[in-house]
């Protein structure tokens, strides 16, 4: 039987790409580390480290076995949590990520309610696009993740999501007419893209309406993306979401007609969950569910 201490070291190399790192990861010294690799390879017959000069590297065995180790920790972690909520909703731990605007808007009211219903609960948050939530979710790094897709866009796989807001997409410039948005206007301009999920949804509404945007410049970051719209550098198009957590004075917005992204509640398999991370889920969902959290006004 593979034990599980020995899965944990070859996971932390596998994320990290050396041996002391994946110590420091780990909270163990490095001869610990190492001694756990060696009896893996023992454990499995396998080679599944190759010296690379000073350092080691996985070979082709030991990515496969790095890649199930994931979900085999994921698993374990899942199970333990299960245990533990034994005890009911009167202590816990939830590890959550949340993509920027969402953790800007939705968590904090999220973990008010937590806070009003479940005192005891704690609630640990991390901020990721969802590609990596996906991944931190798949490697039982966190329990829970607010996430979003826009349509057409592809399911991660073992991650079950939930829709819990429909969130309104809006064209974001410097001096726009009233009304809704024409991005046919600023076919010939500048435009700045966001994420990558962020800037295949940009391209595809241009590309219904007709054009192909040239982009001036991109950023993740949607505080400096409008920065640079507000500096006369382009036009945009931003979530609303994004627009509550943070407006600059010298954009305006204007809605478009149809344009949507759905954002989500998100975890690693199929319900039923323990009980904290149902009490999290839950609590996004409703916090979703009140206007004052997420309309743009």
């Amino acid at each position: 039987m593979l034990d599980l201490h020995r899965l944990r070291a070859l996971v932390a190399l596998h994320h990290t790409g050396t041996v002391s790192a994946a110590a420091a990861e780990l909270g163990y010294g490095q001869p610990t580390v190492s001694h756990h690799l060696r009896r893996l390879e023992a454990e499995t017959g396998s080679v599944l480290l190759q010296r690379v000069g000073r350092g080691v590297r996985l070979t082709p065995d030991g990515e496969r076995l790095a890649r199930r180790a994931e979900e085999i920790l994921a698993l374990a972690g899942r199970a333990e949590t299960e245990l533990h909520a034994a005890t009911g909703l009167r202590a816990g731990r939830v590890r959550l990520a949340a993509f920027p605007s969402g953790a800007a808007t939705l968590v904090p009211a999220a973990l008010a309610l937590l806070d009003r219903h479940h005192p005891d609960l704690t609630v640990d948050l991390t901020e990721a696009e969802p590609p990596e939530a996906a991944d931190l979710l798949r490697a039982g790094r966190v329990d829970v993740a607010l996430t979003f897709t826009y349509p057409g866009q592809p399911a991660p796989d073992q991650v079950t999501s939930s829709t819990v807001l429909t969130d309104p997409l809006h064209l974001v410039g410097r001096d726009l007419p009233a009304g809704d948005a024409d991005l046919t206007a600023h076919a010939e301009g500048r435009w700045i893209s966001g994420c990558e999920r962020c800037r295949t949804e940009l391209l595809s509404l241009c590309a219904t309406a007709g054009f192909d945007p040239h982009i001036g410049f991109a950023s993740d970051d949607y505080v400096a993306v409008q920065a640079l719209v507000a500096s006369g550098f382009g036009v945009t198009v931003l979530p609303g979401l994004a627009l509550v957590a943070h407006q600059h004075p010298g954009v305006v917005r204007r809605p478009v007609p149809g344009a949507t992204r759905a954002v989500q509640v998100s975890t690693h398999g199929s319900p039923p969950h323990p009980p904290a991370i149902g009490a999290v889920a839950r609590a996004l969902a409703e916090a979703a569910a009140s206007p004052a959290d997420h309309r743009v006004t």
